[in-house]
């Protein structure tokens, strides 16, 4: 059997359409059924009808919550199973939801709430920084505490956040093939995030927690566990903490994972897999239409 590892995109990845071949699926009904209860509005609509409010946080994060976890089920009815798990900070309660840490419901209440809380937070910037010298980044961001390394995805690209002028001043010292400012209310992944992640953990204790089924590999902590209390502690950190997914795709390939399936809608994360891992094979199931593409 192939060791494969299914990979959920977080937030920057959500298009118009998305759930499009989902709408009519009997399968999917209940769960879109169990959103509406829950958020008190349609993912289905919002994903068909309106892209400026798809892309504001507050509706991001549910829906491709509940896209990704609809496919992940997909594949799991098809006599799929994955041997690991991880996603990309809002991936990541997807991920544990396939390990089947929390229910559908209880992971999208969680959801809804780190959306909320996020959407809420302004002040801050974040840039994706492409080409560029990570030694020369790294003394950069030694010499100001208000600007971290939020997003570490790979050695040529990474996502810096902080506070307007933090980040503005760090970006005139360093050189870049391309700095690309992210269109996000706050400082995700930050410690300008701090009194959002306090809120959110009060959310987080009234939750119980399983042991995974499988391995997650957390954005804090890239080391697999399927403790249900250490995968509850990483989910706190990951509000200020940075997504280490440089090292998450080091640790895959490490414990032997020959194929990653990225399940969601896009391709960054099988991207990033590509230009650095080229010896694991790269699977996409953005609809249910890719289903078929996916084989032992």
């Amino acid at each position: 059997m192939t060791k494969t590892a299914w990979i959920f995109p977080g937030q920057g990845s959500q298009k118009l359409g998305m759930a499009e071949d989902l709408a009519d699926l009997p399968q999917a009904q209940s769960y879109f059924e169990k959103a509406e209860k829950i958020l008190g509005w349609s993912v289905l609509d919002l994903c068909q009808q309106d892209e400026t409010q798809l892309n504001q946080t507050l509706y991001t994060q549910p829906c491709l919550y509940v896209i990704e976890s609809i496919l992940a089920d997909l594949l799991t009815q098809q006599g799929q199973t994955p041997q690991m798990v991880a996603g990309h900070s809002l991936g990541e309660y997807v991920a544990l939801y396939a390990a089947r840490v929390f229910d559908f419901a209880t992971g999208l209440e969680l959801v809804q709430r780190r959306a909320t809380l996020m959407d809420a937070t302004a002040g801050g910037k974040m840039v994706a920084l492409i080409g560029f010298k990570r030694e020369e980044l790294q003394q950069e961001l030694d010499k100001n505490s208000d600007v971290v390394l939020a997003n570490d995805n790979s050695d040529a690209q990474v996502v810096i956040s902080g506070t307007p002028s933090a980040v503005d001043e760090l970006l005139t010292h360093i050189k870049a093939k391309r700095a690309l400012p992210l269109n996000v209310s706050g400082a995700f992944h930050s410690p300008l995030m701090a009194s959002a992640a306090a809120e959110f953990q009060t959310a987080l204790d009234g939750v119980s927690f399983s042991e995974a089924t499988v391995p997650v590999l957390s954005n804090v902590n890239p080391t697999p566990s399927t403790s249900s209390e250490e995968l509850k502690s990483r989910l706190v950190q990951q509000m200020t903490g940075s997504v280490r997914w440089r090292e998450i795709m080091a640790q895959m390939a490490r414990e032997g994972v020959e194929q990653v399936i990225e399940i969601g809608p896009g391709q960054v994360l099988t991207g990033l897999f590509k230009r650095g891992y080229s010896q694991i094979s790269r699977v996409n199931v953005s609809r249910f239409a890719d289903l078929k593409s996916v084989v032992e």
